[in-house]
C-alpha cells in the first residue's frame, strides 16, 4: 500500500439528517487534503417518527466485504438508532486488522477521541453567570438514560454549587434531545415560584423547541428570558434568534482522526497520545450577546423559501420516478429510469447498483436464485464523467467498488439495498462536490430494492404460469406431449398449411406390456414405456410432432413428409430397440408395432381421419406377429 492512495472507511447511520450533513462535509475535505480515499458506509437506521419502524439487512451486508482492505476505519456511533445496531457493527469491526477511530461514543477496545463536553457545559454556565451575572439559572436536560445527558447534569450541578449556588439551580427538567417537550418544559419553567433568568439546554434541539414555545406563551428570548443550547447545530445557528451555544470542532477532529489514522497505518505499534477536541463557544443572540441582524434574518428566510420550492420540485420528481419504476418490466429498464429521473438529491457523479449472483451466475432477483456466492454484477452503471471501467463483470470482497481510472480523490458512499423480504446488493454512489445526498437517495433506493422485489415476484409467477401451462400438455411419466398436447399441436400445424403437402400420421404401441408388468411389476412397464418414449422422441428429427396418446400408446404427425422420410424413421427405431435389448438385463425383449400413412392434405385436412387409418394398420401388423401377446 506505500506506492498506493490509502484508503479510509467510515461507518454511520442516518447520515442525511442536518446533524449529520456536515460530519461527511468535513471528512471529504480533510481527505483531499490529506490525499486520501474515503468508503462511507451508511445506514437508513430507524425509519419515520410517529410509528416508526425499522428494517432487517441493514448490516448483513457487511458480511460480503473485505474490510482488511482499508488502512483505517472511523466509527460514529451516534446515529445508529436502531437497538443493537450499534453493537452488530462494533463486533464486526473488532475482527478487522487495521486501526479503529470511534468519534462519538467511547468503544473499548477502539482508539477513542476524547471531547471534553463538560467543559462545554460549564463554559456556557460560567457566561451566564460572570458575563451577565445571572443568579436564576434552570436547566433543560436530555433524557437521564442517555449518559451523555447524566455527564452534563453533573457537570451543570458542579459549577452551579463551585459559584455558591444551588446546585438544582431555578430549577431541572427532563427533556428528550429532540423537540417534543419544548412547552411542555416552558410551562415547568414558567411555573417556578423564582422564574429562571437563563436557561441551560443540553442540546440545540430541546433549546429551539424551547425558544419557540416561550414565544407562544408571550416570553421573549432573550429581552425576558436567555437561552442556551449545545452541540453547535446549522439550525441553531439559523434559528431566530440565532443560538448561543457550544460546538464540537468538527473540521478539527476530521483532520485529527485522519491524520492520525494514515500515522498509524506507516508505523504500526507505535504508542500514540489520546486525541482530546475541546468545544468552542458561539456567543449569539438567544442570550443578548449580538443583535439582531434584519439582513441576515433576511438572507435566511430567503433560503427558507428557496429550499421550500426546492423541496415541492423534488416531491413531485420522487412521485414521478416511483410511477415509472412500478412500470418497469426488466433490470435494464430500471437503469433507464434511474438515468433520467435521478435529479432530486443532488449532484452525483456516478451510481452503481450490484446486486448477488449465485454459483449458476443467476441474479438475485431471479426466482430461481439459490443464494449467495459472494459476487455481484452490476445492474445499475450510471457513470457521468467516464471515470470507470466496466471490467471486471463482477465483484467480490476484495474489489466491491468500480476501480476509477482517474488518478484523484474518491468518496464513495454504500447503502445496502433490501426489501422487508430479502437483501439483494448494495449502491455505491459519487457525489460530485464534498456534500452527501439528500434524504430522496434514501427514497431511491428503498424504491429501487421493491422494484427488484416486483420483477422477481413477477419472474416466480411467470415461470409458474409456464410450469402449469407445460403440466396441462406434458405427460408425466415420459415428458412428451400428452394427448391435448398433441391434438393442439398437430391441429394448430395443419391449420398452418397455406398449400397442398404431403404428411404423414403414425400410432405406435408397444408389444408385450402387459406380460412385462405381470412378470416384473408396473415398475418395470413403466421403464420400458420411457424407454420407448425416449427413443420415439430420439428419431423425431426431421420435424415430427410425437405425443403418448395414453397407456404404451404413441401418435405421430410429420408435417412435411416422404416414403424415405418414413422408411428412415422405421429404420432407426429399430436400431435404437435392438441396442435397447442388447443392454437390457432383463428376461423380456422390447418391441413395438407401428402403422403410417402418409397422405396429400391441405389446412381443412381431418387429423383424426388420419390417425384412424394409422391405427387400424398398427393393429393388422401387431396381429401377424408370431406368439402375439399384449
Amino acid at each position: 500500500m506505500s506506492n498506493q492512495r490509502k484508503k479510509i472507511a467510515i461507518f454511520g447511520s442516518s447520515l442525511t439528517n442536518r446533524y449529520k450533513r456536515s460530519l461527511c462535509r468535513v471528512f471529504s475535505i480533510a481527505a483531499e487534503e490529506l490525499n486520501l480515499d474515503l468508503v462511507i458506509f451508511n445506514t437508513y437506521g430507524k425509519l419515520g417518527t410517529r410509528n416508526g419502524f425499522t428494517e432487517d439487512y441493514e448490516t448483513e451486508i457487511l458480511d460480503y466485504f473485505d474490510l482488511d482492505q482499508f488502512d483505517g476505519i472511523v466509527f460514529d456511533g451516534d446515529g445508529y438508532s436502531v437497538d443493537g445496531m450499534s453493537e452488530s457493527i462494533i463486533r464486526k469491526l473488532r475482527s478487522v486488522k487495521c486501526p479503529v477511530v470511534s468519534i462519538s461514543s467511547h468503544v473499548d477496545g477502539f482508539y477513542n477521541v476524547d471531547f471534553d463536553d463538560n467543559g462545554g457545559l460549564r463554559m456556557m454556565v460560567e457566561h451566564f453567570i460572570d458575563h451577565h451575572h445571572f443568579t436564576r439559572i434552570g436547566y433543560l436536560s436530555g433524557p437521564l438514560d442517555h449518559p451523555d445527558a447524566r455527564s452534563r447534569l453533573e457537570e451543570f450541578r458542579s459549577v452551579m454549587k463551585e459559584h455558591g449556588m444551588n446546585p438544582d439551580g431555578a430549577g431541572i427538567f427532563e427533556g428528550d434531545f429532540w423537540y417534543n417537550k419544548g412547552m411542555e418544559a416552558a410551562h415547568y419553567f414558567l411555573s417556578l415560584p423564582d422564574r429562571p433568568e437563563a436557561i441551560v439546554c443540553a442540546n440545540d434541539y430541546m433549546a429551539i423547541s424551547l425558544i419557540d414555545s416561550l414565544r407562544k406563551l408571550g416570553v421573549k428570548v432573550p429581552d425576558d428570558m436567555a437561552i442556551s443550547g449545545f452541540d453547535g447545530t446549522i439550525e441553531g445557528k439559523e434559528h431566530l434568534p440565532h443560538l448561543t451555544t457550544v460546538t464540537r470542532e468538527r473540521m478539527e477532529i476530521a483532520q485529527k482522526v485522519l491524520g492520525l489514522l494514515v500515522d498509524m497505518s506507516e508505523n504500526p505499534g507505535k504508542e500514540y497520545e489520546k486525541i482530546k477536541v475541546s468545544p468552542k463557544p458561539i456567543l449569539s443572540q438567544s442570550c443578548g450577546c449580538e443583535p439582531l441582524d434584519f439582513q441576515h434574518v433576511y438572507d435566511i428566510v430567503a433560503r427558507i423559501y428557496e429550499e421550500k420550492r426546492m423541496m415541492s420540485t423534488d416531491v413531485y420528481e420522487a412521485e414521478t420516478a416511483m410511477v415509472k419504476l412500478n412500470r418497469v418490466d426488466s433490470v435494464r429498464r430500471m437503469e433507464a429510469v434511474f438515468a433520467e429521473d435521478s435529479v432530486n438529491f443532488g449532484d452525483y457523479s456516478s451510481f452503481f447498483m450490484m446486486v448477488h449472483v449465485d454459483s449458476e451466475g443467476r441474479p438475485a432477483y431471479d426466482s430461481s436464485f439459490t443464494g449467495p456466492s459472494g459476487s455481484f454484477i452490476p445492474v445499475i452503471w450510471v457513470d457521468k464523467n467516464k471515470e470507470y471501467s466496466r471490467s471486471p463483470h463482477k465483484f467480490n470482497r476484495s474489489a466491491f467498488i468500480p476501480k476509477p481510472d482517474t488518478d484523484r480523490c474518491h468518496v464513495h458512499y454504500i447503502m445496502s439495498v433490501h426489501c422487508a423480504e430479502k437483501l439483494f446488493g448494495y449502491s455505491v454512489v459519487e457525489m460530485s462536490g464534498k456534500d452527501i445526498f439528500t434524504e430522496f437517495h434514501n427514497v431511491w433506493i428503498h424504491n429501487l430494492g421493491l422494484t427488484l422485489n416486483a420483477l422477481e415476484k413477477e419472474d416466480k409467477i411467470n415461470k409458474l404460469i409456464s410450469k402449469l401451462e407445460g403440466l396441462s400438455v406434458t405427460d408425466g411419466l415420459t415428458g412428451m406431449l400428452n394427448r391435448r398436447g398433441f391434438d393442439d399441436r398437430s391441429r394448430n400445424a395443419i391449420v398452418g398449411i397455406s398449400y397442398t403437402k404431403t404428411v404423414c400420421t403414425m400410432v405406435i404401441d408397444m408389444d408385450g406390456l402387459k406380460r412385462i408388468n405381470d412378470e416384473f411389476g408396473h415398475y418395470e412397464g413403466d421403464r420400458a414405456i420411457k424407454a420407448l418414449a425416449g427413443m420415439i422422441q430420439k428419431c423425431c428429427d426431421h420435424g415430427e410432432i410425437a405425443g403418448r396418446a395414453g397407456g404404451d400408446e404413441f401418435y405421430i404427425f410429420a408435417p412435411d413428409y416422404s416414403k424415405t422420410s418414413l422408411d428412415r424413421f422405421v429404420e432407426r427405431m429399430k436400431v435404437c430397440v435392438d441396442e435397447y435389448n442388447q443392454k437390457n438385463k432383463r428376461d423380456y425383449k422390447l418391441d413395438f408395432s407401428y402403422g403410417a400413412y402418409i397422405t396429400e392434405t391441405d389446412s381443412s385436412g381431418r387429423i383424426e381421419e388420419f390417425l384412424k387409418i394409422s391405427d387400424a394398420r398398427m393393429y393388422e401388423q401387431k396381429m401377424t406377429k408370431p406368439g402375439r401377446r399384449r
